[in-house]
């Protein structure tokens, strides 16, 4: 249990406490409001706050004043907390006991490479679909945000208990990839790309590469040679793309195709089960999904008038796949472009009988690549372009990882590649991971000094302001996982990372580790080991390594 829930937890049996006393009157049949709980900006208002007095007034009908000195006659004060005070307009202000907060030191310590990581009260198993961009080039930098949103959502849900499963879906059974076929057939002839076909040296290097045989057979008579040349260079650049990824430390679980959920009978599938629920209907030779009786903007054509199925056809298909796995909830981590396509798909999930909350689509705003104060253009039909291996190859898997990480996904970003490459302060990453190294080697040298950590009395020595600061913010680790968990978020690991290094840094400038006091020092050199453990745990949540010296 984090420290948040645990105090969560004390407050609300003092307010029930206090209701069964008589003390807080409730309306037959109210219900409770949550608990709040946060920390406050200012210190001066306590390590905790709590705003449930003022939640619970509305159902109570008494000045929040009034309920705070009830919850708080009634409430079990547990070791943690040295005092509760009550602050206007009803806050309940929470004080963390000093000693207490220090002697957490050794149970940081003994949770190891565990520590921050828990179980939720109902685990799920969760699909989480991300990156899915059309085998048609190279994973371009512009497709990355999804790949580390994707990837440290997973990494951040299993670390609270779900079973995770990561899903790459592409797509090989649309025009695109038939106009890849038919511009690699225009390269071989010289003639010109097709209108919507594809540039870029790629092109040529799948050109060179396509077999014999396969030519043969594209450019017989009748053959549909952007179909059977489309269908071989998507997947190999899909290969590709698994590759770029597996040096990124993305990995995937499970590679469907949209031609294997044609293929195996789950797009008729679902067109029944909505027909069935009396969802479509004909008009004008094509079949229609009534979308906008569920939250659409319009009902949507599923079976064009020539008989071949949507884009959006399949991805009805999908969902219905999807959930016959047995899935609890999906999440598709989609580019914000993808806007316009969520209320369709939300409206299919739940015609097909899916509970709308068990599906989210968590859409990624886009990434703006600067050097030098300039925009680098992304196009892939246009050959313009940096492809994810050229960006891994300036600025490294680690430098990518936490730029796309460290920030909302919901937020736009100015990746600025001169940036990413520094090793100084400036840049946040290596900032983290200085920390790290430092803390390695401080106990590198305490240990040739015949120094070593003890944990046993950290509450009696470690009491200087910024030892308490930083054993506070290692206490505030497993509420970073389990909120970033909550909200289906990334930001909060790298956020809390960046505030731990920090921390740790006002630490090693206050206090001297090495000193003339044995048990100060072992004290410290605690403290320095488990700063250097949670810093570990949090970049090997981001994917983000831990170097013990830079």
């Amino acid at each position: 249990m984090t420290l948040r829930a645990d105090l969560t937890r004390v407050i609300a049996e003092a307010r029930d406490r206090a209701i069964a006393a008589g003390a807080i009157a409730i309306p037959a049949g109210a219900s409770l409001p949550p608990i709040g709980l946060e920390r406050p900006a200012n210190p001066a208002h306590g390590d905790w706050a709590s705003n449930a007095a003022m939640q619970l007034a509305p159902v109570a009908r008494a000045a929040p004043m009034r309920l705070a000195e009830a919850i708080l006659e009634h409430l079990d004060r547990p070791p943690s907390i040295a005092a509760v005070e009550i602050a206007a307009p009803g806050f309940l202000n929470l004080r963390l006991d000093p000693a207490w907060v220090a002697g957490q030191v050794g149970r940081v310590l003994d949770a190891g490479a565990a520590y921050g990581r828990g179980t939720v009260a109902e685990p799920r198993r969760i699909n989480v679909e991300f990156v899915s961009a059309n085998p048609t080039g190279p994973l371009t930098v512009g497709n990355a945000r999804g790949a580390f949103v994707g990837d440290v959502l997973s990494r951040v849900l299993e670390a609270v208990g779900h079973d995770v499963t990561r899903e790459y879906y592409f797509n090989d059974y649309n025009e695109q990839i038939r106009n890849l076929g038919l511009t690699l057939l225009a390269r071989r002839r010289g003639e010109p790309i097709p209108e919507d076909g594809y540039h870029g040296d790629y092109v040529t290097e799948l050109v060179a590469e396509v077999p014999a045989a396969l030519w043969s057979e594209a450019e017989a008579p009748g053959a549909d040679a952007g179909e059977l040349l489309g269908r071989w260079a998507s997947e190999r650049v899909r290969a590709g793309i698994e590759s770029s990824l597996a040096r990124l430390g993305v990995r995937f679980d499970v590679w469907t195709s949209e031609g294997a959920i044609h293929e195996a009978g789950w797009v008729e599938r679902g067109i029944e089960t909505l027909r069935e629920g009396g969802h479509l209907y004909e008009d004008g030779g094509a079949l229609w999904f009534r979308s906008s009786a569920l939250g659409d903007d319009k009902d949507r054509v599923i079976i064009r008038s020539n008989g071949r199925p949507t884009y959006f056809a399949a991805d009805i298909g999908y969902v219905a796949e999807k959930f016959s796995r047995g899935f609890d909830e999906l999440i598709y981590v989609w580019g914000e472009d993808h806007h316009g396509t969520v209320a369709r798909n939300r409206a299919a999930a739940v015609a097909l009988g899916v509970d709308a909350d068990n599906v989210r689509w968590p859409l990624i705003a886009w990434v703006r690549f600067v050097r030098d104060g300039v925009e680098i253009p992304m196009s892939k039909r246009s050959g313009e372009f940096v492809t994810l291996d050229e960006l891994l190859n300036e600025v490294g898997a680690d430098g990518a990882r936490w730029y796309f990480s460290s920030r909302a996904y919901t937020t736009g970003i100015d990746f600025d590649l001169e940036l990413a490459k520094k090793q100084s302060h400036e840049n946040p990453v290596y900032y983290v991971q200085y920390a790290h190294a430092r803390a390695s080697s401080i106990l590198r040298n305490a240990a040739e000094a015949g120094a070593r950590p003890e944990a046993t009395r950290t509450g009696e020595r470690l009491v200087h302001p910024s030892e308490q600061t930083l054993v506070r913010d290692l206490l505030d680790f497993p509420d970073a996982i389990a909120t970033a968990a909550a909200r289906r978020e990334t930001h909060e690991v790298p956020r809390y990372a960046y505030e731990l290094a920090s921390a740790f840094s006002a630490f090693y400038r206050d206090c001297k580790v090495l000193t003339g006091d044995a048990e100060l020092t072992a004290a410290r050199l605690a403290l320095v080991d488990a700063t250097r453990s949670v810093l570990a745990n949090a970049l090997d949540l981001l994917g983000i390594t831990a170097p013990d010296q830079m």
